[in-house]
C-alpha cells in the first residue's frame, strides 16, 4: 500500500527519468553515456513504478490486460517480455559485431556517416556504435527488469 504522495511523485519523475535515459543513450558514442547507463536509468523508472503501484500495474493498468493469478512469476507475461528483450539485445550486439566481418573488417569495427541538411539539426552523425549501444541497452533493461520482477514477487 503506497501513499498518494508516492504515486504523484512517480507520475512526475518517471517521464523525466525516461527522457534522461534516452538522452544519455543517444549521446553515448561521442560523450559519456550509452546503452548501459541508459538501460540502468530505464530500469530505475520501472522500479519506481513497481514501488508506487505494484508488479501487475503495467499489465492491468497500462496494457489493460487481465492478470492470471495462478501462474508463477517465471511464467508471468511481463517477465517473459523482459526475457525476450534481453535475448533481442544479445542478438543486436552480436549482429553489430558480425556486420563488420561481413564486409571484411575485424569484429566490432565501427564506422559512421554524416547526414547533411537534416531539418532542425542541419547535420547529424550516425555511428554504427549506436547499434551496439542499442543492444547493450536492451540487454541491461531486459536483465535488470527480469531480476527486479522476480525478486519483488518473492
Amino acid at each position: 500500500m503506497t501513499t498518494t504522495i508516492m504515486r504523484t511523485t512517480a507520475r512526475v519523475t518517471v517521464p523525466i527519468v525516461l527522457v534522461l535515459s534516452i538522452w544519455l543513450f543517444l549521446q553515448g558514442h561521442n560523450l559519456p553515456g550509452g546503452g548501459f547507463i541508459g538501460g540502468v536509468l530505464t530500469t530505475t523508472a520501472f522500479a519506481l513504478v513497481y514501488v508506487a503501484y505494484d508488479l501487475d500495474y503495467l499489465e492491468s493498468g497500462v496494457l489493460d490486460r487481465e492478470v492470471d493469478p495462478g501462474t508463477s512469476i517465471f511464467e508471468h507475461r511481463t517477465v517473459t517480455a523482459y526475457r525476450r528483450t534481453l535475448l533481442a539485445g544479445l542478438v543486436v550486439v552480436v549482429g553489430s559485431g558480425v556486420a563488420g566481418m561481413l564486409v571484411g573488417d575485424p569484429f566490432l569495427t565501427q564506422t559512421y556517416v554524416h547526414l547533411e541538411h537534416v531539418p532542425i539539426y542541419h547535420e547529424v552523425e550516425l555511428a554504427s556504435a549506436l547499434v551496439f549501444d542499442l543492444g547493450v541497452y536492451l540487454v541491461v533493461v531486459g536483465s535488470l527488469l527480469t531480476i527486479t520482477s522476480v525478486v519483488s514477487a518473492e
